[in-house]
């Protein structure tokens, strides 16, 4: 059976970004695609490529606005995802907060409700370094 390709979505990158990721990924092997502004509304497995996934039909919902750089990694997991995260930091690429890592599950999510759950959990985390002073 034939590995799955190995894929990286970037968006919301700023170019200097973008084209650092796509230096690094390009000598790694991994394919890296910038998605356009209006992604948001599609699918993950759409922006994937997968099959049965059709582009979302244009609906009446408010723009959404998401400032932050999101990277969606596909098919890259465990000592390769250790070794493409370092490759990033030794070329000088600037720490992206908000990565996720695709799973069954958030491949039917909106590229949307990505972004606002990896956002929620982010500030829960956040919330919680603060918080813990170590005390019991």
């Amino acid at each position: 059976m034939k590995k799955a390709a190995e894929k990286v979505l970037c968006y919301h990158f700023d170019e200097e970004t973008l084209e650092a990721v796509r230096a690094v990924m390009r000598k790694l092997g991994v394919e890296c695609r910038a998605l356009p502004e209006e992604s948001w509304r599609e699918k993950v497995g759409f922006l994937l490529g997968m099959k049965g996934f059709a582009p979302a039909s244009r609906d009446d919902a408010p723009d959404f606005d998401f400032p932050e750089p999101v990277m969606v990694i596909d098919h890259i997991k465990g000592k390769r995802l250790d070794q493409v995260l370092a490759a990033m930091k030794s070329a000088g690429v600037p720490p992206i907060r908000y990565k996720a890592v695709v799973t069954p599950f958030n491949t039917l999510w909106t590229l949307r409700r990505l972004c606002e759950t990896m956002k929620k959990e982010h500030a829960y985390m956040t919330e919680g370094a603060k918080n813990d002073d170590g005390k019991a």
